[in-house]
């Protein structure tokens, strides 16, 4: 076994969590131990970070240097569109298989398309707006009252037009 990481050199570790709860030691042991850092700390660190998306299942970018982690927040898409359908936060233990039928507006579907806009694939704000409206009928949610194909084929169609600034 080697010794800890040379002291200026800044590692990454990404891995998936929810929200404001500390996620289990166990699954962070293997990937933390050998760069010398503790599981208990991190996880308790990773809690305070993701306090703003309670609940919510996340991706959480660690860097690490001189054994020092500082946590980011990656938002995906769905933790995006839930985030943007104001749900109270549930007991995941207690309760499952929870339906988001909620609404949100076709200006919140825009800002997730801005903020997702550099993981996109898509080369305009349209077909990123597409894609978080494939993310939000996965959801279960509808948008401006509409369905969230609908809203796709309008969009497709020309008959409603996403500004691209």
């Amino acid at each position: 076994m080697g010794g800890p990481p040379p002291s200026d050199e800044v590692k990454y570790v990404v891995l998936r969590a929810v929200g404001g709860e500390v996620g289990s030691t166990a699954a962070l042991a293997p990937k933390l131990g050998p760069l010398g850092l503790s599981p208990k700390k991190i996880g308790e660190d990773i809690q305070k970070g993701t306090m703003d998306w309670k609940g919510l299942p996340i991706t959480v970018k660690l860097t690490i240097v001189n054994r020092q982690a500082t946590v980011s927040v990656i938002p995906s898409a769905s933790s995006l569109v839930l985030k943007a359908l104001n749900e109270p936060p549930r007991d995941r233990k207690k309760v499952k298989n929870i339906k988001h039928d909620g609404n949100i507006t076709l200006d919140q579907v825009i800002d997730i398309a801005r903020i997702m806009s550099e993981r996109s694939m898509a080369r305009t704000l349209a077909g990123t707006v597409k894609e978080i409206l494939g993310t939000a009928n996965s959801v279960g949610c509808t948008v401006n009252g509409m369905s969230p194909k609908d809203m796709q084929a309008a969009i497709t169609d020309g008959e409603m037009i996403i500004p691209d600034a």
